[in-house]
């Protein structure tokens, strides 16, 4: 799924917006969810997303940036990582990125054991 955009706010830091299919296990198979990152730059936003597992993202244009109330809903989040279904239904909250990729907090293969 295609979609996001980005936002510099005044003090240099960007917020990411991702339109992206949620991995198995997580909203539900292949559900589209909106994903926000609180970063110093795009880049680094997007290497938070493929440490995480979500490894096929990639930010293309600046199509659908994130709204007003989606800069304040990453900022005030400890993690600055967050994901609500996409398209919203009803008055659905945002949250953690852990509740979407499950206990493991990784959506990638099975890592080796350490």
């Amino acid at each position: 799924m295609a979609g996001g955009g980005f936002c510099r706010l005044p003090n240099g830091t960007v917020v990411v917006a991702l339109a992206l299919n949620g991995p198995v296990g997580g909203s539900g198979p292949g559900e589209p969810v909106r994903v926000l990152v609180h970063a110093a730059n795009r880049a680094r936003a997007l290497t938070r997303l493929r440490n995480l597992g979500l490894r096929a993202v990639y930010l293309r244009g600046n199509a659908h940036p994130p709204t007003p109330d989606e800069i304040t809903a990453v900022l005030h989040h400890p993690d600055g990582l967050l994901w609500r279904a996409a398209p919203q239904t009803d008055q659905e909250l945002w949250h953690p990125i852990r509740a979407l990729l499950g206990s493991s907090g990784y959506a990638g293969p099975a890592r080796p054991a350490a």
